[in-house]
């Protein structure tokens, strides 16, 4: 695994809840196992069914030991972290204890009816957030997972209800005081998931400083710009450049921004393009549980096929996925699989599913490794290009080096003239271009030299034609490069050079990279 994650070029692995969890009674009735984790009874111990087979005991010494190794190879561990609910669920759940210790101070009751559990996770219980010992239970645990464990740091699940320090999300509540001033967990990286089931609960974007989150305005947006949706471009615009109009306001950056195509929690890539419907029959629920809106396409036909015009283009429709999360700017998160085509065969909820459904098959076929090769290319690109993970938000400034002044971003239409108002709103419009700008980029790199880069050049066509696109005049770049081409079964264009002014043709559903150098270096 570790040499898998290493040539991928991933820098940071989030693990899925290592906290000891019970299994649920009704999953265990119907043959099936808690998968996931999500059900968390203990906050200060690895989980003991994950220690190898006969160390029973060991967990603890284990986990450190893949934190070691991880660490050594360059990689960041994270965690997925489950402080909004526990095992015991509602009242009709187990005593396991903390309702045995103190129900009414360890969790949210109903006003009025302690019998009964205020939730808004879903799970049938949720954390009374603003008891002093449920802080001091999370903030402990936390501290010991970094000072003991060694972790880098912590997604936080349903995060809006640990916001709850009432009824309401108050984004100034206890729990976010005690993060800001803690000398140990501020100093980590704290993600949030940042909604749950309650009133109120979609919070992207109201997080405060020091937290990035999980951007589910960008999973939808650009999932509904490659199915061909309409009037998408403006929302796309935004989330494909960091998604500004969510974190600036609070003086947040780009990597703010966890941006997602596919999560644990959902469709694999491969199935978004191969399924209009979830497949969810094996969990034993009557294929109620799960998401039900999914903006997936399955591009024509429903599930497995044979049919060598459907197969290319859902091919397709994952490169295209891939390369719009890895251009894009914030922080790219990519679930495990997805780089090689897994597929839970519709299934968007198998958490309960410790079987061939939610496993990874390793043996890949010709497609498969294709896969796997163009993300490897993609990680590597975004990696070896400042300009594409800025850190700092666009903001259309000129600068006025070498040549003719550009701005540090200019939105196209094919025939090259820079978008207006009105052009953002048109419902037909499937297509537009991007230029980033390699020269003007506004912050300092290492030792306070200033960052100069190639410029980029990138072409979108979600429409089911292909799209002719004029290249930019030569104030743009004399020459550019095709670096990507996702209409290419393999997304390796020719490296022949085009020319300013000229025509380029993006096959249909596709995206092209361009590059020229700097012209400063």
């Amino acid at each position: 695994m570790v040499g898998h994650l290493t040539s991928l070029g991933v820098t940071a692995v989030e693990l899925m809840p290592v906290h000891q969890f019970v299994q649920d009674g009704v999953l265990q009735s119907r043959g099936l196992a808690n998968y996931w984790g999500y059900n968390t009874i203990g906050f200060f111990a690895p989980h003991n069914a994950y220690a190898a087979h006969g160390s029973r005991g060991r967990q603890v010494t284990e986990f450190k030991e893949m934190v070691r190794t991880l660490h050594a190879a360059g990689l960041e561990v994270i965690l997925d972290v489950v402080y909004n609910h526990t095992a015991e669920g509602n009242e009709k759940g187990p005593t396991l204890s903390f309702r045995g210790i103190d129900n009414a101070s360890y969790y949210r009751l109903v006003d009025g009816d302690w019998s009964h559990y205020y939730d808004t996770t879903g799970t049938g219980n949720s954390l009374l957030m603003r008891h002093p010992y449920v802080l001091q239970l999370i903030m402990d645990s936390l501290r010991y997972w970094v000072t003991e464990m060694h972790v880098d740091g912590f997604r936080f699940d349903l995060a809006a209800t640990l916001a709850r320090q009432f009824h309401e999300v108050d984004r100034l509540s206890a729990f976010f005081d005690l993060i800001q001033q803690d000398p140990v967990i501020s100093r980590v990286k704290l993600i949030a998931e940042p909604w749950d089931v309650g009133e109120g609960g979609y919070q992207v974007g109201n997080f405060p400083p020091l937290w990035s989150e999980w951007n589910g305005l960008y999973r939808d947006a650009v999932r509904d710009f490659w199915r061909g949706g309409e009037h998408v471009l403006g929302e796309f615009a935004s989330r494909l450049t960091g998604s500004s109009d969510l974190y600036a306001h609070s003086r947040r950056r780009p990597r703010a921004s966890v941006n997602f195509v596919t999560a644990h929690d959902g469709f694999t890539l491969r199935d978004l393009v191969s399924y209009n419907d979830k497949r969810n029959e094996a969990n034993g629920e009557g294929n109620r549980d799960g998401e039900s809106t999914n903006r997936s396409w399955n591009c024509g036909t429903e599930g497995a096929t044979r049919d060598p015009a459907v197969r290319e283009l859902r091919a397709r429709q994952q490169r295209n996925f891939l390369a719009t999360l890895l251009l894009s700017q914030g922080i790219p998160m990519l679930s495990h699989g997805d780089e090689l085509g897994r597929t839970q065969r519709g299934n968007n909820n198998a958490y309960c599913q410790d079987n061939e459904t939610g496993w990874v098959d390793w043996r890949l076929t010709g497609e498969q490794r294709d896969l796997l090769d163009f993300t490897r290319r993609l990680i590597s690109l975004r990696l070896g290009h400042p300009v594409l993970r800025r850190r700092r938000f666009f903001h259309g400034e000129t600068v006025r080096r070498a040549g003719q002044p550009l701005p540090d971003l200019v939105w196209l239409l094919p025939d090259a003239r820079e978008m207006t108002d009105d052009d953002w709103r048109r419902s037909d419009a499937h297509a537009l271009g991007v230029f980033l700008n390699g020269d003007a980029i506004a912050e300092p790199g290492l030792r306070g030299r200033r960052l100069v880069d190639d410029s980029f050049l990138l072409l979108f066509n979600s429409h089911w034609e292909p799209t002719a696109f004029r290249l930019p005049p030569v104030s743009y770049g004399e020459r550019w490069t095709a670096l990507i081409d996702t209409a290419d079964p393999e997304g390796t264009p020719d490296e022949a050079e085009h020319k300013a002014g000229t025509i380029l043709t993006v096959g249909p559903r596709s995206l092209v990279l361009l590059s020229r150098p700097s012209r400063t270096q």
